[in-house]
């Protein structure tokens, strides 16, 4: 099943949540795209973990340990 989520290039936002440029929206929107085929539900939270994750401004470490937590819900 297909599931979208809303991107919206002209505001800079995915899921409500600000990009500073859309490199970085469609670089976070792939990655989320390919985790959604493996049945991940990204929320608000998640996208802004990841984008943090796309942009450098937290670690992989960090990133795993999110994930770990379920931090992102």
């Amino acid at each position: 099943m297909f599931n979208s989520i809303d991107i919206d290039r002209d505001s800079l936002t995915i899921k409500g949540v600000k990009f500073s440029d859309l490199k970085t929206l469609e670089s976070t929107a792939h990655a989320i795209g390919s985790d959604m085929f493996e049945g991940f539900q990204p929320t608000p939270k998640s996208v802004e973990i990841i984008r943090d994750y796309v942009i450098g401004t937290i670690t992989l470490s960090e990133l795993i340990k999110f994930a770990k937590d379920k931090s992102y819900v």
